[in-house]
């Protein structure tokens, strides 16, 4: 179990997936760029985290901006939406009456990815969800801002396993503090960060390094 103070953002873990030099640079060195890609996805989330949103369907119940954790896997954050559909076989939930089966909802900006890190993102939060309401979760869904559809995720045991791995791996890296190399790719151009990674990517200087010298530099100009 980890202490909340050890806690990991589990957003993180999208980033981590896509690269973990991006993840290092934002989550261990406080690096962060905005690019088009970042502010969209930004104004997507203002309009879904709406934390005092609830909104009620017949048997269905939409909660927004829904805080979830797992002491077990030591993570925190929000989920966008999740979905209390009543089933016979569900769980019981305070305040509510009846049995209710739990869906968790990503909203993303673009269309779906050729990697799986938004499906790894939305395991971690089912993952929060199962550990807080001692439950079961066999899907979830992301809806793409650009296509205006929603793609289903099947957790199967393939997809938890290495969601699981991958937090384990960013508390390791997390508590070496280290930054790690990467080979440069395609997926590297659209990155918010690839002025500050580039430069430096094949080098053994910290990104943050860079950074100082950089502004040192203007400052004496």
């Amino acid at each position: 179990m980890y202490s909340e103070e050890e806690y990991l953002m589990l957003s993180g873990i999208q980033h981590f997936v896509f690269c973990r030099r991006q993840w290092a640079l934002i989550h261990i060195e406080d690096q962060w760029e905005e690019n088009y890609r970042t502010i969209d996805g930004d104004i997507m989330h203002e309009r879904v985290h709406d934390a005092g949103f609830h909104e009620k369907r017949g048997d269905l119940i939409i909660t927004r901006a829904m805080a979830v954790s797992s002491a077990r896997l030591g993570i925190s954050g929000e989920c966008d939406a999740v979905e209390l559909r009543k089933d016979p076989g569900g769980i019981t939930l305070h305040g509510i009456d009846g049995k209710y089966s739990v869906t968790p909802v990503e909203y993303k900006r673009g269309e779906p990815k050729e990697d799986d890190c938004d499906a790894v993102q939305l395991m971690a939060q089912a993952l929060c969800l199962e550990d807080m309401l001692c439950c079961e979760i066999p899907f979830g869904y992301l809806y793409y801002g650009e296509t205006r559809r929603r793609v289903k995720v099947v957790f199967d045991a393939d997809i938890r396993r290495r969601t699981e791995e991958a937090i384990a791996e960013m508390h390791d890296l997390y508590r070496k503090h280290h930054t790690p190399k990467v080979k440069r790719r395609k997926a590297c151009n659209a990155c918010s960060l690839k002025n500050i990674c580039l430069p430096v990517i094949c080098g053994n200087k910290k990104a943050s390094a860079y950074v100082r010298e950089m502004l040192s530099a203007e400052e004496e100009a």
